[in-house]
């Protein structure tokens, strides 16, 4: 079957792949995209797994300001080596890290981040709420646990659906970009201020 470079082109945007892997990939699947980005992305997250345990200590501050300077954002993303710290991939990615975070405003990187007493009381928060709407006692857990999910995307950066693409998580693009520089790459800490907002 002959794979059109538009195609090609389409897959590699979607996934972050590279251009013989993405025609590749059309060729196995007959030329369905969707079946062709599920493949991707399984091989993208066990490249970025391979990586997670190499040291980075390259990498980038980005710094973005939204609204005339009313909201602006410091983010270090780390990789590698200085040659992947400089190539367009990863600056883009930054940037989209840094949107990400004037957009949502998320308060920690991942869920490990989150302090023991504020999860207690989320979940605490969200079992009395399913008992005042008269849920049963054998499905609370259940209700907790998704309500529990809700707030990790709220307020942990990697949990979050990418601004750009509601379908994945800041996680997925994570690894995409791990996958698509071939080094592991971390977000070290990020911080948001909003003009006039308090500190908390």
């Amino acid at each position: 079957m002959e794979i059109s470079a538009s195609l090609v082109k389409q897959l590699r945007e979607t996934t972050g792949a590279g251009i013989l892997d993405c025609r590749k990939t059309l060729v196995e699947t007959g030329g369905d995209m969707e079946k062709a980005v599920v493949i991707l992305r399984e091989k993208g997250l066990a490249a970025a797994a391979k990586r997670a345990d190499r040291v980075t200590k390259d990498g980038v501050i980005e710094l973005y300001t939204h609204g005339a300077g009313r909201v602006g954002v410091m983010v270090e993303v780390n990789c590698e080596t200085d040659f992947v710290a400089r190539t367009k991939e990863f600056r883009h990615f930054a940037h989209e890290i840094a949107l990400q975070i004037a957009a949502t405003s998320p308060k920690y990187l991942d869920i490990a981040e989150i302090p023991a007493d504020v999860l207690e009381q989320e979940k605490t928060i969200a079992a009395n709420r399913a008992r005042g709407e008269g849920k049963p006692e054998g499905v609370i857990d259940r209700i907790v646990a998704g309500r529990l999910d809700k707030f990790y995307q709220e307020v942990c950066l990697l949990q979050q659906p990418y601004i750009r693409d509601e379908t994945i998580k800041v996680g997925d693009l994570l690894k995409q970009t791990i996958a698509a520089t071939k080094e592991n790459v971390t977000i070290r800490r990020f911080a948001r201020w909003e003009l006039g907002a308090d500190e908390t």
